[in-house]
């Protein structure tokens, strides 16, 4: 048997495997050669201490971690579901226009909204509606629409108050108004859950930040130095200088 074979042999039988030669030849080739005994009785004391030891026993954590842990954010499916039946009256807001039907039904005069202005309003009341809709699907674009809308509530709201108090319009012509304030509302809602559920984690955050200021520290022997935040309007570049 050669010494090579012998010691394979000896290290199966050390970690409890089974030996690939005989163990009575395995015995002999112990008994007459002296390097191989040297060789197993270092093997034998580096096996001893490299014995694996229990880990000590720790608490159940579990419960304290859930308890700390903040629950996600849910869907927000009550929001998007009002904001996307404020978009369906919007829209049915806008087919009766273009079809004359809701002219009639505020009690005005043809001149004030027929022709050309009563179209343009339409089209934007029929456009709030899709934007409206778009928001409660893809509750991403929520943010993109939220100052053109504000805008126009505000100066929707002011106007009509002038025209209320003069006596232009009726009360009832102003309520109308009230879906596109209720769609900006929810609209807002819309956007804030959006970006709750969508805001990364503190920890994940931290750990990340951390891992990369150690391993930079490490690796120059240097202080870490601070990631510079880019602030303001970022200017455009091109493929090859980013």
């Amino acid at each position: 048997m050669k010494c090579e074979t012998c010691r394979e042999a000896l290290s199966a039988r050390l970690d409890g495997e089974t030996e690939p030669t005989p163990p009575e030849a395995l015995d002999r080739h112990v008994t007459g050669c002296a390097a191989c005994r040297s060789w197993l009785a270092r093997a034998e004391r580096l096996h001893r201490t490299m014995l694996l030891r229990p880990a000590p026993g720790v608490p159940d954590l579990t419960a304290v971690i859930l308890e700390r842990t903040p629950a996600p954010p849910g869907e927000g499916w009550a929001a998007r579901i009002a904001l996307a039946l404020v978009a369906v009256a919007q829209l049915g807001l806008a087919f009766a226009q273009l079809l004359g039907v809701e002219d009639h039904a505020a009690g005005h005069g043809t001149e004030s909204l027929v022709g050309h202005l009563s179209h343009e309003s339409s089209a934007w009341n029929l456009a709030v509606g899709v934007g409206l809709g778009w928001a409660a699907v893809r509750t991403k674009a929520a943010s993109g629409q939220l100052p053109a809308l504000t805008g126009f509530v505000a100066l929707l709201l002011a106007l009509s108050a002038g025209d209320l108090v003069t006596g232009q319009v009726t009360a009832g012509r102003v309520l109308t108004h009230g879906l596109v304030v209720l769609g900006l509302v929810l609209l807002f809602v819309v956007h804030r859950q959006h970006r709750r559920r969508n805001r990364p984690s503190p920890a994940t955050t931290a750990d990340t930040s951390g891992s990369f200021s150690t391993e930079s520290g490490h690796e120059t022997g240097e202080a870490p130095e601070r990631p510079r935040q880019h602030r303001g309007f970022r200017r455009p570049a091109s493929r090859h200088v980013a």
